[in-house]
């Protein structure tokens, strides 16, 4: 008999970390981009996530789950995102919203990974497919459509992941200040 994606994760819970969980946890609800995947469809549903830790009673790892569970969202398109939206979350600061539109009017406006409409702040984590030429132009592209509309957009690295994100939160804790948010 073959396990589901979210019973998978729950017999993981034994063994992994509360922010692992969370990791794995995103990229099982995640809407995937056919072009690049070859699917449409995430691997499980929040619901599924929901209703496994509501039947698992006595499983190993329960309590950490449903610590997991209340941080798991849909949109966080690859584990640095969810980390670096994890370290924004324990230095403080309120949770950014996931793949932000430059314009919410606009279909097919360009995304930020994340960001904070209300003060127009995008926040991109740029991994190792960012630095082909192709990619670096539509990166431009898109960095431009948040400049045309008066966004700043802070972009962050593997040398921000492997600080655990400290210098990069403070980034934008100082981006949310200059932006008049409140705290």
């Amino acid at each position: 008999m073959l396990s589901s994606p979210a019973r998978n994760w729950i017999e993981l819970a034994a063994d992994c970390s509360i922010r692992q969980l969370v990791v794995l946890g995103d990229q099982l609800v995640r809407t995937p981009y056919l072009r690049y995947e070859g699917r449409s469809l995430p691997h499980t549903g929040r619901d599924q996530l929901d209703d496994i830790v509501d039947v698992a009673s006595g499983t190993p790892g329960l309590r950490r789950a449903r610590a997991a569970l209340r941080w798991i969202r849909e949109g966080s398109d690859s584990p640095p995102e969810t980390l670096l939206r994890l370290a924004l979350i324990r230095e403080g600061l309120p949770e950014p919203q996931l793949q932000v539109p430059a314009a919410a009017e606009v279909p097919g406006s360009p995304r930020a990974d994340l960001g904070y409409p209300e003060w127009r702040i995008a926040i991109q984590y740029e991994g190792a497919t960012h630095y082909t030429p192709e990619q670096h132009r539509s990166d431009h592209v898109r960095d431009n459509a948040f400049f045309a509309d008066g966004w700043l957009v802070l972009r962050f690295d593997r040398s921000d992941l492997r600080d655990g994100f400290r210098r990069a939160a403070q980034q934008v804790r100082g981006a949310l200040r200059a932006r008049g948010a409140p705290g």
